[in-house]
């Protein structure tokens, strides 16, 4: 049985308070690596947010993912939430380190409906652990309308840029 929403889904409009321009002054992914569209809703007591990505009928994986039933790539949602976790993160320093957010890992992550071109998908994100200059811990959630279409928990952690690759 899919879990309640991390924020009621009428408790929040939809206008952006962070736009593309916006989420770029802090999020480092571009081009066909960018998954989030805007950030409208930030909840500082609660340590969490909501976004969401305009899934378009341009999308860099439509003509080879399950063509001609362009399907979105699992790993595509997790990294649209990832995203969000990362804006969180970065936008309010909640780990006191790094320059970029990474993955540390994910679990619990449930598939629970297809995501198609030419929809919002909806994320929301709570931190629920920080490990300050160590990690941070989210739960998130994605939804189409009304329809959770994934959840999990990932864990996001510090990586800086003067880092050697390798």
């Amino acid at each position: 049985m899919p879990q309640a929403p991390l924020f009621a889904l009428d408790s929040f409009d939809l206008e952006p308070i962070y736009d593309l321009d916006g989420i770029r002054e802090v999020n480092p992914q571009r081009h066909e690596m960018e998954h989030l569209s805007a950030v409208v809703h930030i909840d500082r007591e609660r340590n969490g947010l909501v976004g969401y990505k305009d899934v378009s009928d341009n999308e860099f994986w439509i003509r080879g993912h399950m063509p001609d039933f362009p399907l979105m790539p699992g790993v595509i949602l997790c990294e649209s939430a990832a995203q969000l976790a990362g804006f969180y993160a970065r936008k309010f320093d909640i780990l006191g380190a790094g320059d970029f957010l990474g993955f540390g890992g994910m679990s619990d992550v449930r598939f629970r409906y297809p995501v198609f071109p030419n929809c919002r998908l909806l994320l929301m994100c709570v931190v629920t652990k920080i490990r300050p200059k160590r990690r941070a811990e989210f739960d998130f959630q994605g939804f189409v309308g009304d329809r959770m279409v994934f959840n999990g928990s990932m864990i996001g952690v510090p990586i800086d840029r003067d880092q050697e690759p390798g």
